[in-house]
């Protein structure tokens, strides 16, 4: 267990993807505001997050694992954030409304058990375990 924890979480690959979630997260926070400019606020945030979501994969692809471009790979990317989205989801629902803590404390803790499954489901599912650039 503790050769997984360190092959998969404690190396660079894994703190750029961290990085880039934020730089992602940024990304749809802005994309939305700006696009409500245009359209309506829900439909704004969806624009947002799929804008997001392309550009996440174009840096995911170049700098955590150096794969090349393909469209089956996009596909798995964006597969990969469902899984993503239900834990978050059941997480909040959780710590929020069952337990009645913070929303904030529930927020961090469904990106602190989010964040490390989805880095796993791209590594090996949308990236393939070898990540060496093609």
């Amino acid at each position: 267990m503790i050769d997984f924890i360190k092959n998969n979480f404690l190396d660079k690959s894994f703190l750029k993807f961290v990085i880039i979630g934020g730089i992602n997260t940024l990304n749809g926070s802005v994309l939305a505001f700006l696009y409500s400019y245009f359209m309506q606020a829900n439909l704004a945030f969806i624009v947002g997050y799929i804008t997001a979501l392309v550009v996440a994969y174009f840096l995911n692809s170049f700098f955590v694992f150096k794969a090349s471009l393909d469209i089956t790979r996009f596909v798995k990317f964006a597969v990969s954030y469902i899984p993503n989205f239900i834990i978050q989801n059941i997480v909040v629902v959780i710590i929020y409304n069952i337990l009645g803590l913070h929303r904030l404390i529930a927020f961090v803790m469904a990106a602190a058990i989010g964040i490390p499954v989805t880095f796993l489901i791209l590594k090996f599912f949308a990236f393939g375990k070898n990540n060496k650039k093609e």
